[in-house]
This record gives C-alpha cells, structure tokens and sequence, in this order.
C-alpha cells in the first residue's frame, strides 16, 4: 500500500537507491512500542514487530511461543470433514485399493506424502498419480480420473479437484475426496467429500490454510476416530514439516495456527529424520538448522522442479521415500533439474520483460506471452514482474491454439476471483486459484480480448492506481545493538514470510568500510556507525540495479542502509548479517 506524502518519509528518503520511500511506525506505534517495552521487558525493537503485527502487551507471551495446542482447529468445523474421514478410514478397514490424485507442485507433493506415510504406518499402500504439467495440465482430467476408478475403490484429490465435476464425475466406480484450498465456484463435484476451506459456503476463518494443512486436519480427525475404537493411530507431530513445508513453498500467510504449523515443522525437521528432506538438505548444501527462508528459497524450489521441467511425481516421491539410496538419487535429479529450471526461467524472463515494458508497465495487469515457452516456469516468470513492476502479472506460454498461463498478485487485488470470472464470462478455456496466485488456459483467438478483460476486472479492485511499493522500515537499530541474541529474539515473532514480512531496519548515518563485488551480481560490505559497532552485509542482484553501483562507489560518503537482519553462521561461529535491500544518502 501507499502511504499518504504529506506523512514525513522516514529518515527523510523520499527517492532510495531503487527509487522508494521510506515508511516508518506511526506516532501511536511507537508510543505502544515503548510502552510494551516497559510493561514487558522487551527488546524495543522486538515490540516494534509485535506491535506492527497487531500483538498486544497481554498477548505477547502466547504469540511469541505458537503451540498446536492452542491454535489447531477442530477438524470438523470444516464442512465435509466427518464424511470424509468416514470414508478414507473405511477404505483402511476394509483394505481397499486408495489412489491419490495430487498437484505438482510443493502444496500437492507434500500433501501426497502426508497421505502415503499415514498409510504407510499403517501398514497400507496407495497408488500415486501426479499429472504431467505440459501434457495433462493442472487438476484431474477425464482419462486419467476414469483410468484410476478401474483399478481403485477410493481416489482421494489434494491440492486440486474443487472445480473438477467432469473428470470426478469420469471416475465411475470409484468414490473420491477432495483435500483443496483453492477458490470454489457456484457448485460442488459429486464427490463423497470436499473438504476446502475455501468453498463458498464456508466462513473463510480458515481461508489461508494450505491444502497440506487441509490433508493434515483430515488425519487428526482420522486418529481421533482411531482412538475412539481403541486403535492407535500414526504419530502426526512428526509429520509437521511436510505441512511446515507446503505453508511457506505455497506461499500461506504465516498467520494463526500456520504459525504453530511453520515452526514446529522447523523443529522437526532440525532432527533429520525424513529420509528424503534429508537428502534434499544435503544437495541443497543447507548445513545449518532450517528456517522459513530456506523452506521458500533452497527446498522448496527443488522439490518444485521435478513439477516444472522434469517427471511431475519426482517431488512427492522423494518427500515420501523411506529408503536412503533411492532418496539421494532422487534428490540428485531433482537439484540438476533445479539449475535447468533457473536457465530455462532466466530466458523466458528476459523475454517477457521486453514484451511487457513494450506494452507498458503502469496499467492494472502486466502480461506477456510467447511461443513455446516452459508452462514450468511461467508462473515464476509471473512473479519476478510482479516483483519489478508492483503490478498483478501474468505469463503465459502458446503452444499451437491455446495458451497456459500463471499470474501473481499483490496485496489487497484477488487475481484468482477475477480469472475466475474470465474463465465463467467463457474467454478463457478454464481458470482458477487464489486471491495470490492463479492459473489459466486461453485461446490463442482470444489472447488479447481475455488480458483487457482481466485487466479491467483488476481495475475495479484499484490495481492501476498501485504506485512503487513504499519500503516499510519497522524502526531504527544501530549497529552495536544488533546482535545475535536479539536476532534470536526477533526469530520468536515468526515465523515470517508471506502475511508476515520480517523486520526491517534502517541503520542510519553509516560509513562503508569495505564494499566488494562477489559473483556475478551481487555486492558484499561492511559498515559501522563510527561508535564501535561494525556489521556485515550482503545485497544479492545489486549490481544489477543502482543500489550496488551506488554504494561500490561510495568515495567516503555516508549512506542510510535498510535491511533484514540474519544470523550467519561459519565453521561453527555466528555473527550478525544485513541482508540489505536499499539504501541513500545519508545528507
């Protein structure tokens, strides 16, 4: 959002190195910092972040220390629950033949895996269908749906199978459940379940769990009936960091009990005892105990990438494996197909970006398309202009008549309702996902009719009015005072990621002791106060933009540096580190 000019800019930088304005706190946020400081006992900048985050005083112990206990809700507030679980618990009795239908992506494989290692505990199998992206598309389809009810009792969708009447109604023979979270329309498949916090007759108190969260609430619900008949189910605690996975790679809003979800699932999967995530660690040479950071950038994409560019069930089989060998192989492949992922995305990127400044980038929808480029990384591309341009984007890949595009949002415009709304006004072929994120199938014929509609469906919800994106600065820190255990402190307010940005501080009035340029565009320095206190940092891309030029050329001048704090860790030692994110002049 855009912060009104005649509130001051923070620290007076109306023009950053990248060209933002800096916002601070407000008066009434920093008199209730201070205040939950003193009641508290708090580190200042710790209330900052409580505060910005709408915690109070009283409340502040129970946020800081998240626990499933407290935040976990009861399945069966969720429509279809009960019938669902019935119906999975019934195929366990009665050893019946389970298929899963599952997504490509982190959200689908983690989902999967949830399912097949329950099952696996108890002594059962299922069969594990993931539908190729290029090839079949997104979601069930009619001759995968029919192939699987001739072989299976009970075929059981997650992450996908909300907007699937035909292909469910295709599985004749065989009951099915849906476990979803994307958006749902008017009416419902005939299935036996569908269970979705996002059906439009739900309340939408749940609206930002992710499917692997829906699938987890179903086995909760599961043991609960289990042990209702005396029988002892799996152990679910130890299957947080599927869950734990899924909400970060899926880009939930870290809110509520996705809170507890993220953290414990850190927790458990410090303990390295999935087999696969193990392997996948390794691979992504993560050599330190895992953050969200790591669930969204290092593992998540990896897992991802057998979905993108390489064999769609890779992700969820690895997540899944219970044997080590097959495991590291596995994760081998999937990280090879990772770095063809970043090549492949780096051309189309570079593409749709000349095509998109072409047509303008200041209207409500920034949109490219091209001819034959990777659907597995159109959604990626999405994001990276969305990123450049604080504008809904959208990419889409043509292939002889039609199109397969992804788009993502920005705060406060729900692209998946208007794709949504495309797709039932019948200019694109099919459409849906969520108010972030969502995907769509498009006549070549009707390519440019289907963006300007879309586009004016997004200027409705204001989406030409977004400006540059301020750069909120949750307060001032001076170097001497950013130390580990106050990094370590902040860490408690999390986790942080989508819904939840982490803290950002401005370091003022600082000189630049050393600034260097390491790989191909990134910038790395050291900076202090001129009191003693000196910190690290390190700002990837830079050299791409004015920001690393700027402060590589520092000739003696003072900046203002804004950033996130990290802790970074080497041969058993930990220090401070800014990940910087801009800077200017400091007059």
């Amino acid at each position: 959002m855009n912060t009104p000019l005649d509130k001051p800019a923070f620290l007076n930088v109306t023009a950053s190195a990248t060209g933002r304005r800096w916002v601070g706190p407000s008066v009434e946020e920093d008199r209730l910092s201070e205040a939950m400081a003193q009641e508290t006992g708090l580190p200042a900048p710790l209330c900052r972040v409580l505060v910005r985050r709408g915690v109070s005083a009283q409340d502040a112990p129970g946020f800081l220390a998240p626990t499933l206990r407290d935040l976990l809700p009861d399945p069966r507030v969720l429509k279809d629950m009960d019938a669902a679980t019935a119906r999975f618990l019934q195929a366990l009795d009665k050893n019946e033949r389970i298929a899963i239908f599952a997504d490509y992506d982190v959200d689908g494989g983690t989902s999967a895996a949830l399912l097949i290692c329950w099952l696996r505990d108890m002594g059962r199998q299922a069969t594990l269908y993931v539908p190729d992206r290029i090839d079949e598309g997104y979601g069930p389809n009619d001759e995968a749906m029919a192939a699987l009810a001739r072989d299976h009792d009970l075929i059981v969708c997650v992450d996908c199978g909300t907007l699937s009447h035909g292909p469910i109604a295709a599985a004749k023979g065989a009951d099915v459940i849906v476990l979803d979270h994307h958006l749902g329309g008017e009416t419902l498949p005939d299935a036996v379940a569908v269970v979705n916090p996002n059906r439009q007759d739900e309340t939408g108190d749940l609206a930002h769990l992710c499917a692997a969260a829906v699938v987890f609430l179903m086995l909760v619900d599961a043991n609960r009936k289990l042990r209702e008949a005396g029988h002892k189910g799996p152990d679910l605690m130890a299957m947080l960091d599927l869950v734990g996975l899924a909400t970060v790679a899926d880009v939930a809003p870290l809110i509520g009990v996705n809170r507890a979800f993220v953290r414990q699932g850190l927790t458990v999967m410090a303990r390295r005892n999935r087999i696969g995530l193990t392997a996948l660690a390794d691979v992504a040479g993560l050599d330190q105990a895992p953050t969200s950071y790591h669930l969204g950038f290092l593992l998540g994409p990896r897992v991802n990438a057998g979905g993108r560019i390489g064999k769609a069930d890779l992700g969820a089989r690895l997540l899944a494996c219970d044997n080590r060998h097959e495991a590291e192989s596995m994760a081998a492949k999937l990280d090879q197909l990772n770095t063809e992922r970043r090549e492949v995305e780096a051309q189309v990127r570079d593409m749709a970006l000349e095509q998109a400044t072409a047509r303008g980038l200041d209207g409500p929808l920034v949109w490219a398309a091209g001819e034959g480029w990777h659907p597995g990384v159109v959604g990626i591309v999405a994001a990276r202009l969305k990123e450049a341009t604080n504008r809904p984007a959208i990419v889409i890949g043509l292939d002889g008549n039609e199109g397969k595009g992804s788009g993502r949002s920005v705060s406060g415009v729900d692209l998946g309702a208007a794709i949504q709304r495309t797709a039932q006004e019948g200019l694109l072929i099919k459409g849906g996902g969520h108010k972030m994120a969502a995907g769509l199938t498009v006549a070549r014929d009707k390519l440019d009719e289907a963006m300007a509609r879309l586009g004016d469906l997004l200027a409705k919800q204001g989406a030409a009015d977004i400006g540059p994106a301020d750069l909120t600065i949750s307060g001032i820190l001076m170097p001497g005072a950013a130390t580990v255990d106050l990094i370590n402190q902040i860490e408690d307010a999390g986790p942080f990621g989508a819904g939840a940005p982490a803290p950002r501080f401005a370091f003022p009035d600082c000189q630049i002791h050393f600034a260097k340029q390491v790989g191909a565009n990134h910038l790395k320095i050291s900076f202090g106060d001129g009191l003693g206190g000196r910190i690290d940092g390190i700002s990837f891309g830079a050299m791409d933009g004015p920001l690393g030029p700027m402060l590589l050329n520092h000739n003696g001048a003072r900046f203002h540096l804004a950033g996130r704090l990290e802790i970074n860790s080497w041969q058993g030692r930990q220090s401070v580190q800014l990940r910087l994110e801009d800077a200017a002049p400091a007059h």
